[in-house]
This record gives C-alpha cells, structure tokens and sequence, in this order.
C-alpha cells in the first residue's frame, strides 16, 4: 500500500486530557462489511482517509469509469478557458461509427452534425455515451490518441500508482471497430487500482464540484424539441428514482465489460458528511460478475461509513476544567481567556475515540521558564495549539499529508503587563504564603 501512516506523536506541554466522547467502531470490527468484490475501498471525501478497504492496490478493470479522467480534462480545459461550453463539434467519422455502434453504450450522434461541448458532456456523463466521451477528447487534444497522453499524465499528477489509459470512454480496444487510439494496442484495456479510482473521484469531486450537479441525475433530456429528442437514464441505481435508491447518493460513475466485469464509484453526502466508494468487478453468491450487486455492496460500503463512524468535535471543551482559561501570572489581569475559530470535527471509530488525547501546545516564546504565560498578551493572539492525538494509526488515499489535528488557540481578550511594584508584591506575598 502505498499510503502512509498518519499516527500522530506531538510533544505535551501543558494539559494532557482524554477526550470525552465516545463513538462507532472501526473499520477492523464485527460490524466490517462483507463485499464480494475483486477490490473495494471506501474514504472519506473530506481528508481521503481511508475507512474500509480490500485489494485496493491492484490494477483492475474499469470499463466505463474510465470516464470519471475525461470528465476532469474536460472540465479543467473548460477552467483554464482552452474550451467553453457552448462551443461546437463536428462529428468525425470515428465518433460516427463509435457513436452509432449496435451493443455499445451511447447516445447516436449523426455524422457531419455539430453538438456542443455541453451537449456531449452531459451524454457522457449521464447515458455513458461512449462516442461523446471520444469527441470530447478530440476537443480537448485534438486526437484520442493525444488525449490518452493527457489522461495517462493527470494520472501521475495525481498521485496514481497503478494506472493504465487507453482511450477515453472505458471500451475494451477490441471494441473500437480498429478505431483504438494511435500509441495503444487492440489488446489494451484501461486499469486502474480501487485506490486511486477513489483518488481520482477525491479530487474530481474536490476541485470541480460542479461535477455533482450533472452525476446526480436520474434522466435528463437530449436536445430536446429537435428530431434527436432522447431521454438519457443515468447508469447509477443509488440515484433518486433509480431501483436501489439511497440517500444522499449523488454520483459518480457505472462501468461494465467483460473484462472489467461490473464496477461502481459512488459518492453520497448525509448531514455535511460525504463518503467515495470503489468496488471494482462486484460477485454475486456464485461469483459470477453481477450488475446488482455492484450497487448492493455499494450501499452496504455507504452505511458502515454513515452509521459505524460519528463526528467528534474538539475545541476549548477539553479545557473546562480551567474555565476556558489560562494563568498569566505578570499580568495586571492574571488569567486569559481563549478562543478558537471553530471546533475541530473528525470521524472516528469507538476504539480510536476511547485512546484520543488532547494536547494544549504552547507556542514557546509566549511562555515563561516555567510554562506560564508572559504578558503583554493582545486580544486574537495565537497562544498555541490544540493537538488532537490519536494514537491509532490512519491511512490516506495521499502519500504525503500534513497532520491536519491541530487547531490554533488564541487569546480571547487583552492582558497588559502589571508594573513591576505590582509584580514585586506579588511576589513578597507569595512568599509568606509559602511559608505560613
């Protein structure tokens, strides 16, 4: 696996307590999901923390998922203003023949007409359509065959480990009618790992949202009032309406070939919180590849996220016992009150709950020899850090993370520092208290 452990080990320097709620088990308890599958994964979409996992480092088939790195070139190409929505195709005769084949997913697109880019997006993005998918990487890089490069080089960019492009709609190569893509061979298929399957469905989701807004529907209408009128029904079974409906789903791609066999990313949002799921090549009881089952093992992925995990928050709680306070002992006020922006909010299992401490890590030129604070201390000061610490360790769809448990402390209010008469009185009655 190439992803890193994120155990935190940070140094304490004042208040070591153990965090107070308690929540859902880990991905290692009796509760684990039973998937069928040739490799699965579900994460986070927040961190890309990785909650559930099987064989997610092996290069798999996709099929048509493969659509999910054509729906990002397009729509960054579409951001950096090299393509617009609105502007328009030609149908070439390879998208013709590919677009009008008979067994292959599509919306028929008529040779010689001209479609927009928005027109062939939402075909690939809600029917599938096999032949918009290769338009739109002959508008992105002119070729299929150079977009191929693009897919293979975004891939690595990413952070993909096992990955392989081989045209931009998912068909197996053989099914290209010998139209396959000038770099790859008839035998090709496009493969890629659960892991980075996820990966790419973070940052997909993550840097152009709006992608959302397309995957999330159940049918949309192709040109409609024109004689091409089509009602598109989206691939995905979790969607509203859609025979495995479930909650919140809102994406993200179907794919399926005999290679690949059935395959399934789906993403779904409930209370502010949002899952990715992989299950590449789902089983039914005799294990043999099963289009239902993709979307059953997907729900079940779902909900051992939404219901085994609760959101924690951390911030100044963990200090009550201080009254959300801290001594400042040269002060003319000699006590602070702190602040944060806003508490801190992790999804975490019953085990790793019950092992969290909170550590409150002051900055070291704000303090004293002894730990205290010094004044002057000006109002929206940082102080320091609350440092969550969860000694389990975790796993991310990322090789390189920064820890992101810490949460900055400032000063709630202005202490100025007391006179040094003042301080010197402090100081001879602290004497005789010791004593007496």
């Amino acid at each position: 696996m190439k992803k890193k452990s994120m155990k935190q080990s940070l140094s304490v320097v004042m208040l070591s307590l153990l965090a107070m709620s308690s929540v859902q088990q880990t991905a290692h308890g009796k509760t684990k999901p039973d998937i069928h599958a040739d490799a699965a994964i579900l994460v986070e979409a927040d961190t890309g923390k990785i909650v559930y996992s099987e064989h997610e480092d092996e290069m798999l088939g996709i099929a048509s998922m493969t659509k999910m790195m054509t729906e990002y070139l397009v729509l960054e190409a579409i951001e950096e203003g090299k393509i617009n929505w609105e502007q328009k195709y030609k149908v070439s005769e390879k998208v013709y023949q590919l677009a009008n084949a008979p067994g292959l997913s599509n919306v028929p697109l008529r040779a010689g007409e001209e479609y927009t880019v928005r027109e062939l997006y939402d075909a690939m993005v809600i029917k599938s359509g096999n032949g918009a998918a290769i338009a739109l990487s002959e508008v992105v890089a002119g070729s299929e065959g150079e977009f191929v490069k693009k897919m293979n080089r975004k891939a690595e960019e990413l952070g993909f480990e096992h990955y392989q492009f081989v045209n931009a709609s998912g068909l197996s190569n053989y099914d290209m009618l010998g139209m396959f893509p000038e770099g790859t061979k008839v035998t090709d298929e496009n493969m890629v790992s659960a892991e980075d399957m996820a990966t790419l469905a973070y940052y997909l989701i993550h840097d152009f949202p709006e992608v959302l807004e397309t995957s999330s529907l159940s049918s949309k209408v192709f040109r409609p009032g024109t004689n091409e009128e089509l009602v598109m029904k989206n691939t995905n079974g979790l969607l509203k309406g859609k025979s495995y409906y479930y909650q919140g789903a809102d994406g993200l791609k179907t794919g399926t070939t005999p290679f690949a066999g059935s395959t399934f990313t789906g993403t779904a949002m409930r209370d502010g919180v949002r899952y990715i799921s992989v299950i590449l090549d789902a089983k039914d009881d005799d294990g043999e590849p099963s289009s239902r089952e993709r979307f059953l093992q997907t729900k079940e992925l779902l909900d051992y996220g939404f219901n085994e995990f609760k959101t924690v928050k951390y911030g100044l709680e963990s200090l009550d016992k201080n009254n959300h306070k801290l001594p400042v002992p040269d002060g003319v006020k000699q006590e602070i009150s702190l602040k944060v922006d806003k508490p801190l909010s992790i999804r975490l299992g019953k085990q790793e709950a019950a092992s969290v401490k909170t550590n409150l890590k002051m900055d070291p030129d704000k303090v004293d020899e002894e730990g205290s604070l010094k004044a002057p201390i000006e109002k929206g000061e940082k102080i320091g850090e609350l440092v969550i610490d969860i000694p389990v360790a975790e796993e991310y769809i990322f090789d390189k993370k920064e820890t992101s448990y810490k949460l900055d402390v400032y000063a709630a209010e202005t202490v100025e520092k007391a006179s040094w008469f003042v301080r010197s009185a402090r100081g001879i009655q602290d004497f005789f208290e010791n004593i007496f």
